[in-house]
């Protein structure tokens, strides 16, 4: 009996140790990767639109700086926010989430605000948000909300994925018609990984592939009759498969890519040096970022940002694997491939692999919504380290406690 009681006070006095001092249990690796891809972004927006800002916006050459910094500050006290919310609260608003950012995007088409061919923007006064980018995160908190419920029957299609197809689809949908596809697109890739993640064996990856083969064929049809493979925006596949071929239409920001990049060599112009910023780069402290940085840092510049992504995706992945609830393992799973598809993308556009979609890098490209969101999903992932942290040490001092309890004779 005294060594039961002296383990339950022991265990008593461990855990109001662990929550009084809750920030030793985050993953400080992930913030300081998130931090240095920050830091180079910011460093790197100012850089690429110094001279745009002037020559074509006639603004301040730090005006797309001090936008970005400002929100930058505003999201880094968001996600500290999400860092202190428990995770676990997430399932409880579900429906507050996916119905507040769903009118969102409706209200998109009532007061929504054109930018680059898409009315995808809400404005309030001199701020802009985009709702799509929210939708990512929507779309991965209600999977993992729905598809960690039904783990006992994760293998009926029937009863378990006919919901969340449904909700991914007309979220797709939504986004696709503002027209916005390249999100669309993400957002349903992003499910794609979170359903295949979710526990589901061999034969039912097979039967969501045929329903997906399914999608598309049905997609096709109706993106031709609603114009979504107008001239135009065909084009954008002829200027990523032959740019030097359209390179004064539709391969201009490609074959400009490439002179960035060619130009940079191993280690660059030089910080602020870049030659394609002036003017010869459209987009360059968004879309294109990564070819100024190439230019001015060179390919070791490069590697730098792409390791830190790999990191910071690898560690969120590493997360996934440790934590024991499926809800928990399910965000972390779509944050890291929200990610790392959204790196991929970008960087796929600039190099010609995929045609160019607008899509920004990750941390890196100016962009408020962007940033917002992810830095939201960063302070989540770190909440959910807390939690995977303390259950590891507490388990382990329980483990310590019973080889103590061992040598302690009973009386």
């Amino acid at each position: 009996m005294i060594v039961i009681t002296r383990c339950r006070d022991y265990l008593k006095e461990d855990e109001k140790e662990m929550l009084k001092k809750i920030f030793r249990y985050y993953d400080y690796s992930i913030i300081l990767a998130v931090a240095a891809l920050c830091a180079v972004g910011l460093v790197m927006i100012y850089s690429a639109s110094m001279i745009t800002t002037v020559a074509q916006f006639d603004v301040e050459s730090d005006f797309f700086y001090n936008k970005q910094k400002k929100s930058l500050i505003f999201s880094g006290i968001i996600c500290l926010l999400a860092m202190l919310f428990p995770y676990k609260l997430y399932p409880k608003l579900i429906k507050l989430i996916v119905i507040g950012n769903v009118l969102m995007l409706g209200l998109v088409f009532i007061v929504g605000h054109t930018a680059g061919n898409a009315q995808s923007w809400l404005k309030f006064g001199n701020l802009g948000l985009q709702p799509a980018e929210f939708a990512k995160l929507t779309v991965i908190i209600y999977l993992a909300s729905v598809l960690s419920k039904r783990q006992n029957k994760i293998n009926n299609i029937k009863e378990t994925f006919i919901g969340p197809i449904g909700l991914t689809f007309f979220i797709f949908f939504i986004v696709a018609i503002q027209p916005d596809f390249g999100t669309g697109a993400i957002i349903a890739t992003i499910a794609g990984v979170v359903m295949l993640c979710s526990g589901i064996n061999r034969k039912t990856i097979i039967r969501l592939g045929l329903l997906a083969l399914i999608f598309v064929i049905i997609m096709l049809p109706f993106a031709y009759w609603t114009g979504y493979m107008s001239e135009e925006r065909m084009s954008r596949f002829t200027g990523a498969s032959n740019p030097f071929q359209y390179a004064d239409d539709q391969g201009y920001q490609l074959v400009n890519s490439y002179i960035a990049i060619g130009v940079g060599g191993l280690k660059g112009l030089g910080l602020g040096e870049s030659i394609q910023k002036y003017g010869y780069l459209p987009e360059a402290h968004t879309d294109f970022i990564m070819a100024v940085i190439a230019e001015e840092l060179g390919f070791l510049g490069v590697i730098i940002v792409l390791s830190l992504l790999i990191f910071l995706i690898l560690r969120i992945l590493s997360l996934a694997k440790r934590c024991q609830d499926p809800f928990g393992s399910l965000i972390c799973i779509g944050i890291a491939s929200m990610i790392g598809i959204q790196s991929f993308v970008n960087l796929g556009g600039l190099t010609g692999i995929l045609p160019i979609t607008g899509v920004p890098l990750p941390f890196i490209s100016y962009g408020g919504s962007s940033l917002l969101l992810l830095m939201i999903s960063i302070g989540i992932v770190i909440n959910i380290s807390f939690f995977v942290n303390y259950q590891e040490a507490r388990q382990q001092k329980k483990q310590e406690i019973q080889k103590t309890s061992k040598t302690i004779p009973i009386h």
